[in-house]
């Protein structure tokens, strides 16, 4: 499948990344940067490393640096560390990203490609909003559009950077609301399935032990996220969020989802809160009328996801 990530490495970002990079089913057409897990400028920096460093071919195209409308968040250093990736001083690239806007190219590979791309948002989603206002006609020209993002209360997840809220849907609001009631295919695999996919240590050893270099990297940017995890969840690994948004571009059937118009709240006490309604519900004429039906992940077969990622990270 001809693929676009959207993302802000950030560790788990960097993992997915790799991820796709292994996947042979995936060709993937470009990397555009969002702000997130880190500045704008780290988070290109961190994507042109990781593309140097194993041999990602794909151009790097920088995106937005902050939300459309609410200010911008610190990047959460005691998650990803102060360079994005576990402060594990990576090298610094060599090369730059491509002058083209990462907005302009979601548009033009659509454009280029009618019902062939699969744009993956692993971050805020600012870049895909801005894709929709510059050209509103790429909804209806996209194959699907798959995020990982938000929480819609399955397996008691609810949030992580607010009771009701996940980081990329909290990190630009109006952008997310704007993504997920557009006329495009959208999947949203959130924490209601990324909390139930746990990395261990002794799986994560194997796939590290057995991935060469990408292997040694994956264990080193790890060990701060592993921290975090331990120390604030009181979980023995890590959820490996962004690579189920991956999984289910390439195996949808590990997971199980669920129909409905999603909204995502922009202001307020439950900013970021991610609300989906059945098309069975039926309610006054409001904020879900007209909205088009989405997906929404509730369940996960997490052993088999982490069996692929396994697979793939250590194919001969």
């Amino acid at each position: 499948m001809k693929v676009i990530i959207d993302t802000d490495p950030g560790i788990d970002d960097a993992m997915a990344l790799l991820f796709a990079h292994y996947a042979n089913d995936i060709e993937l057409l470009g990397i555009t940067t969002v702000f997130g897990n880190g500045t704008i400028d780290t988070v290109t920096q961190n994507t042109l490393t990781i593309c140097e460093q194993f041999q990602i071919n794909a151009p790097v195209h920088q995106g937005a640096g902050a939300p459309l409308q609410v200010a911008v968040d610190p990047p959460p250093a005691f998650v990803h560390g102060n360079d994005g990736l576990g402060d594990i001083d990576a090298p610094k690239p060599k090369g730059a990203a491509r002058n083209q806007s990462a907005a302009n190219f979601i548009v033009e590979t659509i454009l280029k490609h009618p019902n062939e791309i699969t744009v993956i948002g692993i971050g805020r989603l600012t870049n895909l909003a801005i894709a929709l206002q510059q050209h509103p006609a790429i909804a209806q020209l996209v194959k699907k559009v798959v995020i990982m993002g938000g929480a819609l209360g399955s397996n008691a997840h609810t949030g992580n950077v607010t009771p009701v809220a996940e980081a990329n849907i909290y990190g630009d609001p109006h952008a997310a609301d704007q993504v997920l009631t557009a006329p495009w295919p959208v999947t949203l695999v959130g924490l209601d399935v990324t909390m139930q996919c746990i990395m261990h240590r002794p799986q994560l050893q194997k796939i590290c032990s057995a991935a060469g270099a990408a292997g040694r990297f994956m264990w080193a940017i790890s060990r701060h996220f592993e921290s975090f995890y331990s120390a604030s969840r009181g979980i023995n690994g890590f959820p490996m969020h962004d690579t189920c948004a991956i999984a289910y571009a390439l195996a949808p059937h590990l997971f199980t989802t669920q129909s409905g118009a999603i909204r995502a709240v922009t202001q307020g006490i439950s900013r970021g809160q991610t609300i989906m309604v059945s098309p069975d519900r039926k309610f006054p004429a409001g904020a879900w009328t007209d909205a088009p039906i989405q997906q929404g992940c509730i369940d996960i077969d997490a052993a088999a996801v982490l069996n692929l990622f396994q697979r793939v990270l250590t194919r001969p």
